[in-house]
């Protein structure tokens, strides 16, 4: 238990980490395990906390990936404490019980998907008003195909003078081994975390624009294998690399460190990282229940203070803290996994194969480019997804997008708190996009060409060669009609 006392910053009593290694599909039980207890410490500080705030004791979740960094390193620099919050910090055993959590505040925020409020606030799954003031990061996430799978697509892949494999490669290059598979009777079966998650949408986007349909979802049929070529299934996870190494998928679209991982295992080759899909794509955000907000509107302040200060850390300096950052994550109370496999893609490098390491300074980032602000634009682009996909059955005007994402996407919150960091010293000005109307210009750097502009969602979605269309829905049977 950590005590407030009046002008101290904190004392803190006791407080413990718990992890929860309950890796089980979505939806399984969670058990904890490894509890870390810290030993009595009392700071002081020369200034009381700011705000009023209505709840001082927090307990904040999140799956065990490199993105969870932010909540890391404010809980590690003291950022929480200076804020006058005492936080508990729990990993889930997926994203399902995270989610489910927070709506009934055994959590009070966590380290979410971005698509799980948007998800959540029309009805995808659980029906529940969940917001976000805070994106946790951009990029992130790879797509990783087993040692067979890459043997087959190598003989279709471009290569420079030096033998390796042109990048970024397109499911072009898997298309004909997808094809084989299923004129066997084989189906290619691949992984992603969640039906909301990033992954899903970066692994359909990929696939599609390499003409590989990834299958519609239903509204009696929620697999999303309708029309499939390949197809997709959730795994948790830290059970990606054992999944893929037993042979029950051939692939998979994961954060770090789990592609990292197959790669040094020798189990898997990552053929692409998700900024070669879509370039600074957004990944994850801080979520909390919109009740929640409503009644903590300081203490929520303070958390997403704490957030920027522990992004603009992990970005400071050309990347200087990411050494330090590899070592805290590292721990057994975080993401656990081996220094190596962390450094692999957080200190500007990533491996694709063993010993094909190439630059990749963008492939995490904490807080440059605007990391943080949690843009409508960015809220449009999952949503489109959902609709593309068939997750949103129903046809829907521009509007509509763009009032979910206002009622989600919270910039407001945002920029109060980062005003307040800049007020306070700890920020500059310079650094935040105050006063943006929350879209960001359009975008072109997606691997099929296809620009992106938030503010004409329908528009985008007639783009593309494959998925709904404005009017079309999928039928009980799987077929596509007007």
């Amino acid at each position: 238990m950590q005590l407030a006392i009046p002008n101290f910053r904190s004392l803190k009593i006791s407080g413990a980490v718990a992890l929860s290694f309950a890796l089980s599909a979505c939806g399984g039980p969670s058990t904890t395990a490894d509890v870390k207890t810290e030993t009595p410490t009392e700071v002081v500080s020369t200034s009381a906390p700011s705000l009023d705030l209505e709840k001082r004791q927090l307990k904040f979740g999140f799956i065990k990936l490199t993105d969870m960094a932010p909540l890391a390193i404010a809980y590690e620099k003291g950022y929480f404490k200076d804020e006058g919050l005492f936080v508990t910090i729990e990993a889930q055993a997926n994203w399902k019980i995270l989610l489910d959590n927070v709506i009934d505040g055994t959590l009070d925020g966590a380290h979410m998907l971005a698509g799980q409020p948007l998800g959540a606030t029309v009805g995808i799954g659980t029906k529940a008003d969940v917001i976000t003031a805070f994106s946790m990061d951009l990029n992130g996430n790879g797509i990783t195909v087993s040692n067979e799978v890459w043997e087959e697509m190598k003989p279709n892949i471009p290569k420079q003078a030096d033998g390796k494999p042109v990048h970024p490669i397109k499911a072009d290059y898997l298309k004909p081994v997808v094809d084989s598979y299923n004129a066997k009777g084989k189906q290619f079966k691949m992984g992603m975390v969640f039906p909301v998650s990033t992954h899903n949408y970066e692994l359909r986007y990929w696939l599609a624009a390499g003409d590989v349909h990834p299958g519609y979802y239903g509204t009696k049929d929620i697999t999303g294998q309708f029309q499939a070529d390949a197809f997709l299934s959730v795994t948790p996870p830290p059970l990606m690399p054992s999944t893929l190494d037993n042979g029950s998928i051939y692939g998979y679209c994961v954060g770090e460190p789990w592609n990292q991982q197959a790669v040094q295992k020798g189990i898997g080759v990552a053929v692409i990282t998700d900024d070669e899909i879509w370039k600074d794509n957004p990944e994850k955000v801080f979520g909390v229940s919109s009740k929640w907000a409503e009644e903590n509107p300081n203490t929520h302040l303070a958390v997403v203070k704490a957030l920027i200060r522990a992004a603009i850390w992990l970005d400071e300096n050309n990347n200087a803290n990411r050494e330090e950052a590899v070592e805290i994550l590292s721990r057994s109370e975080y993401v656990g996994a081996p220094k190596e496999v962390l450094a692999a893609s957080m200190t500007g490098t990533f491996e694709y194969e063993p010993g094909d390491i190439r630059p990749a300074e963008d492939f995490n980032i904490f807080f440059r480019k605007n990391a943080t602000y949690p843009f409508y634009s960015d809220a449009i682009w999952y949503l489109t997804q959902m609709r593309r996909w068939g997750q949103i059955p129903e046809s829907k005007p521009d509007g509509w997008y763009k009032d979910i994402a206002k009622k989600v996407y919270r910039p407001d919150i945002y920029e109060k708190a980062a005003r307040m960091l800049v007020d306070e010293g700890k920020a500059k000005a310079s650094d935040f996009p105050f006063g943006s109307d929350g879209y960001k210009p359009p975008q072109t750097q997606f691997i099929d060409g296809i620009t992106y502009d938030g503010r004409s969602p329908n528009a985008y979605l007639a783009k593309f060669p494959i998925g709904l269309k404005d009017g079309e829905k999928v039928l009980d049977d799987g077929s596509v009609a007007k």
